[in-house]
């Protein structure tokens, strides 16, 4: 057995060396962590700085894809009645135009319609203060044919009234006594004919207003719904809802329904107002043709 003294500086030098050469591997398994944590850290900032370029070109390109903004953005913000009618659809524009034209005939045959019954009452108003004058069927005729009071209804059926009777005289005919009937009845024809003539005279432009007042909301109602549908179609489109560009388009297309009821509620207005007052000239004349047979009447009784 060796001595334990002898052995203990050999089995020291041994432990030594050992630790010696094994030393770097323990070195080299301790660092070998850290490396990746270090090449981790030092490639992070150049992750993040060629990243920020490659970001930076792309935020781009969504606003490249994006949809346009549709034509009634264009205008958002200064919204007019006038530029709302320029900038609406071809068929709601021509709805439009064709309804304002409507408007504007209606309001100038109400002007000449006004100054026509105006007129008229006035001249009838001086042929009957004449006509009262009358002391013969020939003054009747007379003053029926005269220039002042050409054209006026009354006037015209006084003159064809005499007319007849003086026809009849001229063909031989008695105009007296048993055939005094006979000629007031053909004075009645005549006049008649006359007052036929009258009334397409007075109806005229009545049958336009009637028209316009029954169908312009319907004409206008046409154009807002093609203009909404349109509006629905654009949104469809876009992909958006938003109430800036769906808003003109819809306002354009109700536009259309303001103007048809602007044409249609005074078309039915003044037509209402022309029925009254042709009824009460035809009242008028009414009136006056019992008293111009009941003039004739007299003065066939006289044989005159």
């Amino acid at each position: 057995m060796l001595d334990n003294k002898r052995t203990t500086p050999f089995i020291a030098l041994f432990g030594a060396l050992v630790l010696m050469t094994s030393a770097p591997a323990f070195a080299q398994d301790a660092a070998a962590p850290a490396a990746p944590a270090a090449d981790a850290a030092a490639a992070a900032p150049a992750a993040d700085a060629a990243a920020a370029p490659a970001d930076a070109a792309a935020a781009p390109a969504p606003a490249a894809d994006a949809p346009a903004d549709p034509p009634q953005m264009k205008n958002a913000g200064k919204l007019s009645v006038i530029q709302m009618a320029l900038d609406a659809q071809a068929v709601v524009k021509v709805v439009m135009i064709g309804l304002v034209l409507c408007s504007i005939f209606s309001w100038t045959l109400l002007v000449t319609k006004l100054l026509e019954y105006g007129a008229l009452n006035r001249a009838s108003d001086r042929f009957l203060e004449a006509f009262r004058t009358a002391k013969s069927i020939n003054d009747m005729g007379r003053i029926g044919m005269s220039d002042e009071f050409e054209g006026n209804p009354l006037a015209d059926m006084a003159a064809a009234a005499a007319q007849e009777v003086e026809l009849s005289r001229q063909a031989g005919l008695a105009v007296t006594g048993a055939h005094r009937d006979s000629v007031i009845h053909r004075a009645e024809n005549a006049v008649a004919a006359v007052q036929s003539s009258l009334g397409r005279r007075l109806s005229s432009g009545m049958q336009f207003l009637a028209s316009v007042g029954s169908s312009g909301p319907f004409i206008g109602l046409f154009g807002t719904v093609y203009g909404i549908m349109t509006s629905f179609i654009g949104i469809a489109n876009t992909n958006t809802t938003n109430l800036a560009v769906v808003a003109p388009g819809i306002a354009e297309a109700l536009l259309a329904t303001g103007i048809g009821l602007f044409a249609a509620i005074p078309s039915v207005i003044f037509y209402n107002y022309f029925q009254t007052r042709i009824s009460a000239y035809g009242a008028r004349t009414e009136g006056f043709v019992a008293e111009l047979m009941n003039a004739i009447s007299r003065q066939l009784d006289k044989g005159a």
